[in-house]
């Protein structure tokens, strides 16, 4: 009796707040923000329009399209992109004005870690307590740790090694024996595990990132990291942008979508993979093992002294360290490769400079014959500027009173951001952009143009792990080039893409072999 004038008071409450009130709020106005061109034409009504977006695979590429003929985009009611780069001091700089935004705490959990903690000062005291674990002073501690890992990398792909390809000749498919990015992401979370938590998970040894996760009910059981790992992410960035609606649009997703339905079970994976790394390294640590990594640092000062923090909390550091200490760096290295064998040039130049700094017998670059390498950085920088491994727009609040950016007023609470993606398209900064050129970071101009370099963002808030980064891609790329030839499968082969939070490639299937180094030196000296 009741059923049908509750479904039509529900429908017509649905059109009203859905499509009536959004539509009066862009129309009135409030904010000004009608004035700016929209990524779509629903995006000043809705945030369903950057949904929308996310579901194609990659925005940002968008958004550098059209910011070429205009410096703000507006992607959301309330949403605002800006396309030049001299922006960046504004939004993200150290004396900034704005704060986080409400989409990192859409996503958090019970705790903030470290990337997603909105509160300036909770920010700057959780830096405190990680900030000697990440210094720079550290690098020698590291160092073995990634040099470990550069070997178990170097026998998977010795394994893999195929005979030389004649010149002129693509690969047959039965020599693509080597998947590099798979491979480096073994790499990355070998090293973070094992920087992180003092554990080897093992992943470069066996091939495969199969690892047993423990549920909150102490069930174990054996997933696949990368797959929870990327799944989760995808899933997110997929709805996250109506942050109002995230759990509501989590739960329809869910119930009416196999392949979401497929994602949120393999994020629940993720959770596990977590939650069993931080329980086994606390049981080490309650059995009194005092070892040298980032877990340590959560539990104690430099002195030994308690930080006395929340499990939540601990457990919400391991999180975000074993997510983005491993996935962007991956990335980095897989994009790199790529960029060197779509440009032989630039990796004849690489070999020579790396050939010179090694001895041909050394197998493990050490980290101080190549860290001064200032090539070797040069194509990991340029690397890093045209393909940066986060290219979704971390997104920032003005405060009450509004801001400015680039000369331009922001209204109070409206979101502002910048794609790393766009930013390093700029041309007024960054001649040619969609050519990678790693003689422009050389000297003079490479240095002005640091600035403007947001793959590890920018201010208070970037990224921490920077240091341990960088010397995971310059070990491993110095030892791989120094050892190895790639092919990939044909001239112009790309990757498949797909951005979520993070830019993430396909599978790049290589045909590797070993370098002659005694011959090339010796066409060398004949020349």
């Amino acid at each position: 009796m009741y059923a049908i004038p509750l479904a039509a008071t529900s429908f017509l409450f649905l059109v009203f707040y859905l499509i009536i009130v959004p539509t009066l709020q862009c129309f009135r106005d409030p904010k000004g923000l009608r004035r700016y061109p929209a990524i779509n034409p629903v995006a000043g009504l809705t945030n369903l329009g950057f949904i929308w977006e996310a579901q194609q695979g990659f925005r940002s590429k968008k958004l550098a399209r059209l910011h070429r003929e205009h410096s703000v985009i507006r992607i959301g009611p309330n949403s605002l992109s800006f396309g030049d780069a001299r922006a960046i001091k504004d939004i993200y700089g150290h004396n900034t004005k704005c704060s986080k935004d409400v989409f990192y705490q859409t996503l958090a959990g019970t705790h903030y870690h470290l990337a997603d903690v909105v509160d300036k000062a909770d920010h700057a005291r959780k830096r405190k307590v990680l900030s000697s674990a990440y210094a720079l002073k550290n690098l020698e501690d590291w160092e073995h740790k990634v040099a470990d890992k550069t070997a178990r990398f170097i026998k998977g792909c010795d394994k893999a090694c195929t005979a030389p390809l004649a010149k002129g000749y693509r690969p047959e498919c039965h020599d693509l024996t080597f998947d590099y990015r798979a491979w480096t992401n073994f790499f990355t979370l070998d090293a973070i595990a094992d920087i992180g938590l003092s554990e080897r998970l093992g992943f470069l040894d066996q091939g495969s990132d199969l690892v047993r996760a423990e549920a909150m009910d102490g069930r174990l059981h054996q997933v696949n990291y990368r797959a929870c790992l990327h799944s989760t992410a995808q899933a997110q960035s997929s709805i996250v942008w109506a942050d109002k609606w995230y759990k509501f649009n989590q739960r329809l997703t869910a119930l009416f979508s196999k392949r979401f339905a497929r994602m949120w079970k393999l994020s629940s994976g993720w959770n596990d993979i977590v939650y069993h790394r931080a329980t086994q390294r606390l049981a080490r640590y309650n059995a009194g093992e005092r070892l040298d990594d980032f877990f340590q640092a959560l539990m104690e000062d430099k002195n030994g002294k308690p930080n006395n923090l929340e499990w939540g909390e601990i457990v919400a550091d391991i999180s975000i360290m074993m997510n983005a200490g491993s996935d962007t760096t991956a990335i980095a290295m897989n994009n790199v490769m790529f960029w060197l064998l779509k440009n032989p040039s630039c990796l004849a130049k690489l070999h020579e400079e790396v050939d010179a700094a090694l001895d041909p017998d050394e197998i493990v670059a050490p980290y101080d014959k190549v860290k001064h390498l200032s090539y070797l950085r040069a194509c990991l920088d340029e690397s890093l500027r045209i393909t940066p491994p986060t290219t979704f727009g971390l997104p920032r609040r003005t405060p009450p009173e509004g801001a400015s950016v680039l000369g331009r007023f922001i209204p109070g609470n409206t979101t502002v951001s910048m794609s790393a993606y766009v930013a390093h398209r700029d041309e007024r900064v960054f001649s040619d952009p969609e050519t990678y050129r790693p003689e422009r970071w050389l000297g003079e101009g490479g240095r002005d143009l640091q600035p403007y370099m947001i793959a590890f963002s920018a201010g208070a808030r970037g990224c921490i792990g920077r240091n341990i980064s960088y010397l995971e891609q310059t070990v491993l790329l110095a030892s791989i080039v120094h050892r190895y030839e790639f092919a990939l499968p044909f001239r112009e082969w790309e990757p498949t893409r797909w951005e979520s939070f993070n830019l993430g490639p396909g599978p790049m299937p290589l045909k590797v072999w070993r370098r002659d180094l005694s011959s090339e030196l010796g066409e060398k000296v004949e020349m």
